[in-house]
């Protein structure tokens, strides 16, 4: 600022008084800049549509994009499935941190639609439900087309909650050259104890006609055909879940089988507090993951 030493007082206060305004408004334009700048560097979130040819319907997903994103890099892929009466926007709207997870961890996260009820399976009594088929195949072949992603097993992990968690448990293994890594956040890993709830029955069918399908569709059981691509697998579940004592036994039952898994147990009930700290012990491990070299051992 140039002051005019002839300018009465009064005259050069004012114009002193001016520039000092203008420079606290573009102090203020330049705090606001930046501020945006950060905030468009955070994650994002798309909702995209997803055309199932098994079902013959297109499904909503929610798909989380690091603030790295588009830095012509490709990134790891976790596909995080909701629980029973919930659907694919339940985590961005339970847990909007999975955001700040997808910015730490460097990683895309994608959350599909699974319906109320469908158990992420193709029910043999009910060809309207093949959520085998859409999350196992359909979905990931929509994301890899779409967006830049690794492609390859050793860079997609799933996981879920409850109904969510016995899917991708489910998924991993019947799909293990596709998923190298899975995960349960307080799964109902046991689907015959649970017959007589959330709609098994009408997924599954009679439990004495469908007696094998009912063993073979249950992570207690499945769990014996380990699959030869080898699985990095988490299970999670709190002590005061209802669920907590068939998640005892899974553990107990793979240590017995020799079958490699990390295993955590904490206070905790069958509730978002939970699933909303549950997911970062999840995505710390997949993150582990996904950062070992290829030769190495799950």
């Amino acid at each position: 600022m140039i002051i005019n030493k002839n300018q009465p007082y009064n005259s050069m206060f004012t114009h002193l008084s001016m520039c000092l305004c203008g420079e606290k408004i573009r102090s203020g334009l330049l705090i606001l800049l930046l501020a945006m700048g950060h905030i468009s560097k955070s994650a994002t979130v798309d909702t995209v549509s997803i055309y199932s040819t098994a079902m013959h319907k297109a499904l909503k997903c929610v798909v989380v994009k690091p603030k790295s994103y588009g830095k012509k890099k490709s990134f790891p892929v976790v596909y995080l499935l909701h629980g029973a009466s919930g659907d694919f926007s339940n985590w961005i709207k339970k847990v909007p941190t999975i955001k700040e997870y997808a910015d730490k961890y460097d990683v895309l996260i994608v959350c599909p639609e699974g319906s109320s009820f469908s158990w992420y399976l193709d029910s043999p009594v009910d060809s309207s439900m093949k959520y085998e088929s859409y999350i196992g195949s359909e979905v990931p072949a929509y994301i890899d087309s779409h967006f830049s992603t690794i492609r390859d097993r050793r860079a997609r992990a799933i996981t879920g909650l409850s109904m969510g968690g016995h899917g991708a448990l489910f998924l991993a293994f019947r799909h293990a050259n596709f998923f190298g890594a899975c995960g349960s956040m307080s799964g109902v890993v046991d689907l015959y104890s649970s017959r007589n709830k959330y709609e098994l029955i009408k997924r599954i069918g009679d439990t004495i006609a469908n007696a094998e399908t009912w063993r073979n569709f249950s992570a207690i059981n499945f769990i014996q055909n380990y699959p030869k691509d080898s699985l990095a697998i988490i299970i999670d579940c709190g002590t005061a879940d209802v669920f907590y004592p068939v998640n005892q036994k899974l553990h107990e039952k793979m240590q017995q089988l020799k079958i490699p898994h990390d295993y955590i147990e904490r206070p905790g009930q069958h509730d978002w507090n939970y699933w909303g700290n549950a997911i970062e012990y999840q995505l710390v491990f997949f993150r582990k993951y996904f950062d070992k070299p290829a030769h190495t051992n799950n």
